[in-house]
């Protein structure tokens, strides 16, 4: 067999190594369990055991989470599930290096487990490459990418890239922006060293598993008594490389034991490397999160398995959920309300951050980034990780250390400890971005914000989900932004100003838009029919088959206005019953919530749900996607549960039904001006050319959509219209962008890069629509405003010089389409029939 002294070398020198990740990997568990149990406590997360296990099993055999890309999928896949598989693998290897014919026990010559390990390692062989391919191929990001944020975007970059581009020169839409035209890397930021470290350790690996399969093929065909075990029943993948190995060794059984002892040690040593660098390395997320993942996904949120979106995650007050504004009263004056520093985070906020895999999913479709933004949800968690890892391994000297005085704030670290906490690819990724200083994050305890977190990255998220839905390991980011502003918010008085005008009308008169109660009902006055308020001309909404809730925007705004008379007169056509609360309804919360002030948003939802169980609705419908999310998602943990449908659904059932009939065009386009009715309905006068169809795409409310997975009903509802060509945008369903209007964001200004709303509505020109279709308020007042400027788009009407300013592109010299409800769009179409 093997050579006695090279077998006992590479014997000792395994074990020696094995020894050393051992300890290593030890040592990380024990820092990384002690951190995570240091934080707060999260009720809810354990239980029901058997659902959540399940998810588990099913989330990973599934690969459920994995959005898009089937092939990164699969190749993923064939990955993770080759780890656990060729474990056993390892265990061989150990004992080959003494004995190269061993094989395990009752499964070494088992058919069926050799069939196995061979799939699984040419599976997993063939899907590393893929995904090293993939990472090479998108790139690393450049200097001029992270800085489109920056203050001074040129400057910056050319600090850190002196050769290359200047973000001022780049064409719009910019690099960071994630369309097809888009030239983003998802991997800006992510630290490359460990990425292409794990990914050459899991090649390493698969190879060396391969060529011991096929080396064994070959020493047991010159084996005598194993002869018959070198066939293609158990090497039905490896036995044409065993053959060649045979012949390159000249059918040398001690050079092919010699082979084997050197290659099942490679093995082990890579696989003991990897083992004690992630033992060091407790952040390196793409390394920990197949032990992290798991655990993630069982905690998460939600039991069935179903992401963190919808409704917001409650508020914990010392442990406790806040489901009342009685939750308030009588706090001890040093409760922290909300997330202050890294030690308010719960133990389930600390997983998370633990669990990032660095993958850049999140940032790709983070409308914020693709904005030029300093947010990007996958720089915020790797910043918060690191803070957090930092934080628990520094320890601060508070005033003296010896002979040495210390200034007001200033700290000594523990020696051997950097300045930054961060890889060189992150540290460059936040500062180039705006987002921290040069040295990144804080590396000892400190406020969150502003140390860890900028307020503007705070407050540049808008909600819309995209981070949670792409994530595949369940990072809830929204949540953790909403725990950062509920203690801005209610600890330290802290928010964009123009949010203080719609906190005190929604104190005041139970409306961001600070309008009087007396007004709410003004869309409906050129009715020509009359709609019953519930406590004045019914008793109560169980009189009738909806309860019509019309929404703070529905009855303020002047286009949303238009959207809820032309609800109102579709029911009334199709003959369905409804009353409306008048001067009775009141905001649902959401903007409070969304903007951290659980509070008034305790408060509001209070009176909503006393409102509306005095009104005993059979069915309640809505036009607005936030109130829909409120009503239907936020309000049944407070007390209060109603059936709820969003006005996309039940018209469409309305219109399947028979109870509503839309009538194609039957005049050509007048040339006058158009002209519209209260509901927004459109003459027949400038009614689209018979046989040209109208192109509409449809634009997916967050809340709506990725929210709350109501994506066919409107795009039904659109199709249901004759003489409408639906098309889609590039970003759609679930991976639509947002409008820009979530998260609070309809009651402040955007202050820096492309305006949200801009970009998504020249997305929608670049279809050739003539109108963008919407489902929500906010969506048509949002992307009615946006002119495009800021995103490049120069329309077909604008001086011939002005095609040449800066940032023009191929979205100028078009026209941008008009923005309509859905509900405006099939009224027109009804009316015609009538």
């Amino acid at each position: 067999m093997a050579n006695p002294t090279l077998s006992a070398i590479m014997w000792g020198l395994d074990l020696l190594v094995s020894a050393v990740a051992v300890l290593s990997f030890a040592r990380g568990l024990t820092h990384m369990w002690r951190t995570v149990s240091a934080g707060t406590p999260d009720p809810g997360r354990l239980a029901p055991v058997g659902k959540r296990l399940w998810g588990v099993v099913s989330a990973a055999l599934t690969h459920r989470e994995f959005k898009g890309r089937p092939w990164i999928k699969a190749a993923h896949w064939l990955v993770m599930v080759s780890f656990p598989i060729l474990f056993l693998t390892l265990v061989t290897g150990y004992a080959q290096l003494r004995v190269q014919t061993f094989t395990l026990p009752l499964l070494g010559h088992f058919a069926p487990w050799e069939w196995l390990t061979e799939v699984f390692a040419w599976g997993g062989l063939a899907g590393i490459i893929l995904l090293m391919v993939v990472r090479q191929r998108a790139g690393r990001g450049t200097a001029a990418e992270a800085a489109l944020s920056n203050d001074d975007p040129d400057t910056a970059a050319a600090a850190a890239d002196p050769e290359g581009t200047p973000p001022s020169s780049l064409a719009k839409p910019h690099p960071r922006d994630s369309s097809p035209r888009g030239l983003a890397s998802r991997f800006l930021g992510s630290t490359r060293w460990q990425a292409l470290f794990v990914e050459w350790v899991i090649l390493i690996v698969c190879a060396c598993v391969v060529a011991l399969r096929g080396l064994e093929y070959a020493l047991f065909s010159v084996t005598p008594g194993l002869e018959a075990h070198a066939s293609a029943l158990h090497f039905p993948l490896t036995g044409w490389l065993g053959a060649l190995f045979a012949a390159a060794a000249s059918s040398s059984a001690t050079s092919l034991a010699n082979a084997i002892v050197l290659v099942s040690a490679l093995k082990v040593i890579t696989s003991m490397t990897w083992l004690t660098v992630v033992g060091i390395q407790t952040g390196m997320g793409v390394a920990w999160h197949r032990f992290v993942a798991i655990l993630n996904l069982y905690t998460r949120r939600n039991a069935d398995g179903t992401k963190s979106l919808g409704p917001a995650d409650h508020m914990l007050i010392d442990g406790k959920p806040v489901t009342s504004e009685d939750d308030f009263d009588d706090v001890p004056e040093d409760t922290v309300l909300g997330v202050g520093t890294i030690d308010d985070f719960s133990w389930k906020a600390r997983l998370d951050l633990y669990s990032c895999t660095e993958c850049g999913r999140c940032q790709e479709l983070c409308p914020a980034w693709n904005t030029q933004k300093p947010l990007s949800p996958k720089l915020l968690i790797m910043g918060l990780r690191d803070h957090m890892e930092s934080a628990s391994n520094v320890q601060i000297v508070e005033q003296e250390e010896g002979h040495q005085k210390l200034g007001d704030g200033e700290v000594l670290l523990d020696k051997g400890v950097p300045a930054s906490p961060h890889s060189f690819d992150l540290v460059s990724a936040l500062s180039l971005s705006g987002a921290t200083g040069p040295e990144g994050v804080s590396a000892v305890t400190a406020p969150l914000v502003p140390e860890v977190v900028s307020e503007e990255v705070l407050w540049d998220c808008t909600n819309c989900g995209a981070c949670v839905e792409q994530c595949p390991v369940d990072i809830e980011h929204i949540d953790h932004i909403l725990d950062l502003r509920r203690h801005q918010v209610l600890m330290e008085g802290a928010f964009p100003r123009e949010l203080g005008r719609a906190f005190r009308g929604m104190e005041s008169k139970a409306n961001p838009y600070n309008q009087p109660a007396r007004k709410r009902m003004e869309w409906a006055k050129k009715l020509d029919f009359d709609i019953p308020v519930v406590g004045e001309d019914i008793e109560d909404a169980s009189e009738v088959d909806y309860l019509f809730w019309v929404g703070c925007a529905g009855a303020y705004d002047d286009t949303a206005k238009k959207t809820s008379a032309a609800v109102a007169e579709l029911l009334h056509t199709a003959g369905v019953s409804f009353a409306v609360l008048g001067s009775g309804e009141s905001c649902t919360g959401d903007p409070a919530r969304r903007a951290g002030n659980e509070a008034l948003f305790q408060m509001l939802a209070a009176q909503a749900i006393d409102t509306l169980k005095e009104a005993k609705p059979q069915k309640i419908v809505v036009s607005c996607a936030h109130c829909f999310n409120t009503i239907a998602g936020e309000y049944p943990e407070l007390g209060g549960s109603f059936d709820v449908v969003h006005h996309t659904q039940l018209l469409n059932r309305l219109v399947r039904d028979g109870l509503l009939t839309p009538v194609a065009p039957t005049s050509a386009a007048s040339t006058g001006a158009d002209s519209t009715d209260e509901a927004g309905v459109q003459s027949a006068g400038s009614a689209p050319s018979v046989g040209a169809p109208l192109k509409v795409t449809y634009h997916d409310a967050c809340f709506l959509g990725r929210h709350n997975r109501v994506y066919e009903p409107p795009r039904e509802l659109v199709g249901s219209l004759p003489n409408v060509e639906l098309v889609e945008m590039p970003r759609n369903r679930d991976r639509a962008m947002c409008c820009g209007a979530g998260g609070a964001h309809a009651w402040f200004e955007e202050t820096r890069g492309t305006r949200i709303a801009d970009a998504r509505i020249v997305e929608a020109a670049s279809t050739g629509a003539d109108v963008v279709a919407t489902a929500c308020p906010f969506c048509s007042q949002m992307l009615g405003s946006a002119s495009g400027t800021s995103a490049g788009f120069v329309s077909s009407d604008a001086d011939q010089g002005d095609a040449s300013a800066e940032g023009a592109t191929a979205s100028s010299g078009g026209k941008l389409p008009e923005v309509r409800d859905v509900a405006v769009m099939l009224l027109e179409s009804v009316k015609r029939g009538q």
